[in-house]
C-alpha cells in the first residue's frame, strides 16, 4: 500500500513506545491520518505519495499539552500582575477578563496560543477554559473554530465556577454561573463537541475550576455526570500553600482529601500543578490512578513550588505537561516546560532521576495518559494517530552532540520544531506555520489585548 507521506532518513526516530524503541536512521509512514509503518535504516521502506528528508534530525511523537487557559495571553506579563502570588493575582485578573471576553477574544486568543504550541512541536492541546459569562456566547466553540482552522487536535474542556466572593469564593460575582445551569451546559456541549472515536480531533472534558471557586456539591454532580457521560474530569489541585490554608479552613480538610472525598479520586481525572500533596497523598493518587499536569514555568513565577514529579510517576500517576495560562507562564512552549521538568526532576530528585528521555516521556505518554487516550496518541507505534515532531539538531547551538541525539535535544536547544504534523497534515513545515493569516491575526490580539489592559 502505498503511504500518504514518508518521513525518511532521520538521525533518530524516538518512538516512545512500550519499549522504548530508538531507530538510527529512522522513518515513519503515515496513512490516512496514522502511523502505518515505522523502522529504522536498514528496514524496508513503503512507497508513498510524499517523501520528506528527515535528514540529520529527531523525530519524536507530538508533544501533548495538559493543562492552559488559552484566553489569558490577552493579559500576558500585564505589569500590574507580575508580582503577585495566586489569590491576588487571580482577584486583580478576575474583573478584567470578566468584562472583556466574548466569542472574538476567545477564538483570537485560541488561535494565537495554538500556533504558538504548534511552532513547539505541541500536536494536542487541553483548554481548562472556566470563564462563562452569560453576555459572552459560546466560548468553547469559538475556541474549536480556531483549533479546526488551525488544524490542532484539541481538548478543550467545559470549566465552572460558582463560588463568587459573596459566598465566600475568590471571583466576582459575574464571573460565576448558576450550578444546575452548569450542569446543564456541560452536558449540552458533550453532546455538541465530543468526539469518542480513534484519532478524533475534539474531545470534551468536565472542569470545575477549584475548590476555591466551587461548590463541593458541583464537585460531586459533575463527577457523576462525567461517568454517565463517559468524559474526563479535570480541576487545579493542591496548587500552593494559598489553595491547603482554604482547604483546611473552608472544608476542614487537606484539598487531596476534599478530591477523593467529592469522588474524584478515579483514573477519570487529570490535576493541574499539584505542587504539595505529601508522601501519604501521592501514593493515594497514584494507587487510584490521578493523571497530573505539571506546569514548571508557572508554578515558579506564582511562588508555588515545585511538584513532586519523580515520586508522583513513581507512585503510578500519569504525569503530563502543562504550560498553564499565558498570564502566568507567559510562553505557551512546550519544548521549554519539557526542558524545565527535567532540571527541576534534577534540582528536587537527584541529577539522575529525570533525564531527558523520561521528560519527552512525560511531555508524550504521560500526557496521552491525563487525556485518557494511551496506544493511541503520545508514541510513535502502528495504528497510533499520526501526530510528530520533527527537530533539527544542527548549528551552533548543537555543536559538540555526538552521542546522544535526546539529551541534545533538551539540553543544548532547539526551542522550536522544524516541522509539526497532526493528523498526518503540517501545521508547521520548514519552521513556520502552513496555516495563512498570522499578521491578520496578530493585528486582531493586539486590538483585543488592548482592551482588556487598561492603560
Amino acid at each position: 500500500m502505498t503511504a500518504d507521506l514518508l518521513l525518511t532518513n532521520a538521525r533518530l526516530v524516538a518512538t516512545v513506545d512500550a519499549t522504548r524503541r530508538e531507530l538510527a536512521g529512522g522513518w515513519v509512514a503515515i496513512t490516512d491520518g496514522l502511523i502505518s509503518g515505522l523502522g529504522a535504516a536498514t528496514d524496508p521502506q513503503p512507497d508513498a505519495a510524499r517523501t520528506v528528508s528527515a535528514n540529520g534530525c529527531l523525530v519524536t511523537p507530538g508533544l501533548i499539552n495538559t493543562h492552559h487557559h488559552l484566553f489569558q495571553n490577552l493579559t500576558r506579563a500585564y505589569t500590574p500582575m507580575t508580582a503577585a502570588p495566586l489569590f491576588g493575582w487571580l482577584q486583580a485578573l478576575y474583573p478584567l477578563w470578566t468584562a472583556n471576553i466574548d466569542e472574538e477574544a476567545e477564538y483570537t486568543a485560541a488561535w494565537v496560543g495554538l500556533a504558538e504550541l504548534a511552532l513547539s512541536g505541541c500536536t494536542t492541546s487541553s483548554d481548562h477554559h472556566y470563564l462563562h459569562p452569560l453576555r459572552a456566547g459560546d466560548l468553547l466553540g469559538a475556541e474549536i473554530r480556531a483549533a479546526q482552522d488551525l488544524g490542532m487536535r484539541f481538548h478543550p474542556t467545559y470549566g465552572s465556577m460558582s463560588l463568587s466572593v459573596k459566598d465566600g469564593g475568590l471571583p466576582p460575582d459575574d464571573a460565576v454561573r448558576d450550578e444546575d445551569d452548569i450542569l446543564a451546559e456541560s452536558e449540552r456541549h458533550v453532546a455538541r463537541y465530543h468526539d469518542p472515536s480513534h484519532g478524533s480531533m475534539v474531545q470534551i472534558a468536565l472542569a470545575p475550576c477549584s475548590p476555591f471557586s466551587v461548590t463541593p456539591d458541583l464537585m460531586r454532580r459533575s463527577a457523576e455526570l462525567a461517568e454517565r457521560l463517559d468524559v474526563r474530569l479535570h480541576t487545579h489541585l493542591a496548587e500552593n500553600s494559598e489553595d491547603d490554608e482554604y482547604a483546611i479552613a473552608t472544608f476542614g480538610m487537606r484539598p487531596v482529601d476534599l478530591y477523593e472525598d467529592v469522588g474524584w479520586m478515579t483514573d477519570r481525572t487529570w490535576g493541574a500543578h499539584v505542587v504539595r500533596p505529601n508522601d501519604e497523598e501521592i501514593q493515594r493518587l497514584g494507587a487510584a490512578g490521578v493523571g497530573i499536569a505539571h506546569c514548571p514555568s508557572s508554578n515558579m513565577i506564582l511562588s508555588s513550588g515545585i511538584a513532586p514529579v519523580v515520586k508522583m510517576r513513581n507512585a503510578g500517576c500519569p504525569v503530563g505537561i502543562g504550560c498553564d495560562g499565558s498570564s502566568s507562564a507567559d510562553s505557551a512552549s512546550l519544548w521549554q516546560e519539557a526542558r524545565l521538568a527535567m532540571l527541576q526532576g534534577k534540582l528536587v530528585s537527584g541529577a539522575d532521576a529525570m533525564t531527558a528521555r523520561m521528560s519527552l516521556e512525560v511531555a508524550t505518554r504521560g500526557g496521552a495518559g491525563c487525556l485518557g487516550r494511551d496506544g493511541e496518541l503520545g508514541e510513535l507505534t502502528v495504528g497510533a494517530v499520526a501526530d510528530v515532531a520533527v527537530w533539527k539538531l544542527d548549528g551552533v547551538i548543537f555543536a559538540g552532540v555526538l552521542d546522544d541525539p535526546i539529551e541534545g535535544w533538551l539540553r543544548c536547544g532547539p526551542t522550536s520544531a522544524w516541522h509539526t504534523i497532526v493528523n498526518g497534515e503540517f501545521v508547521v513545515e520548514s519552521g513556520e506555520l502552513v496555516s495563512s493569516g498570522l499578521e491578520e491575526r496578530l493585528a486582531d490580539h493586539q486590538r483585543i489585548a488592548r482592551r482588556f489592559q487598561p492603560q
